[in-house]
């Protein structure tokens, strides 16, 4: 079986990331290979994460000519798969269509509930504890040029407690969801299932 090219996109600490890494170490992702990590930010520490894991990184800096660069680097990679993990930047609907099923996601709620534009990070378990609501989790999608409006690729849920901040329930999402169905989502998509 000939492995995937995955590239993984962050602008952050890339805890995501890591899930990724220590997911295809155990076994979990077996189809597809982490072979580049891009950022959009110099100082993100997932690049610093990356060097670690002996995967290769590269910074494009955010500008008109970003997607074309990317593009290039995606290119000449022969990268089959791009996951968005903790990548805070709307890619165009020219670079979403070029590779339409080939971008996943991952959001921190249970979509359809506060995604679209505006609801990232903390903003989207604000959203969540102000409106109330019991359940919350994370959502694995494919990118297509509506925000986080793809095909549904994988969610599960997270039981919300009385005495949960924003922050709190940020760590609970991701531990309890976010790093569990991100690398079985990559998996299901280098497996072709």
């Amino acid at each position: 079986m000939v492995r995937k090219n995955v590239a993984v996109l962050v602008s952050g600490g890339g805890t995501n990331l890591q899930a990724l890494i220590d997911a295809q170490k155990k076994g979990i992702i077996k189809s597809g290979t982490i072979s580049l990590v891009v950022s959009n930010k110099e100082s993100a520490y997932a690049l610093e994460r990356a060097k670690n894991a002996d995967i290769e990184g590269i910074y494009i800096p955010r500008g008109k000519d970003f997607e074309a660069s990317l593009i290039k680097v995606l290119e000449d990679r022969k990268i089959d798969f791009i996951v968005l993990a903790g990548f805070l930047s709307i890619l165009s609907e020219g670079f979403v269509k070029k590779y339409n099923k080939k971008i996943i996601n991952v959001h921190p709620s249970l979509i359809p509930s506060f995604c679209g534009d505006g609801f990232y990070g903390l903003k989207v378990h604000e959203a969540a504890l102000k409106k109330g609501v019991k359940v919350t989790g994370a959502t694995t999608h494919f990118v297509n040029e509506i925000t986080d409006g793809g095909e549904i690729i994988m969610q599960k849920a997270v039981e919300i407690a009385d005495d949960d901040t924003p922050e709190s329930l940020q760590l609970k999402v991701m531990q309890q969801a976010e790093w569990i169905i991100l690398p079985l989502s990559v998996e299901k998509v280098c497996s072709g299932k």
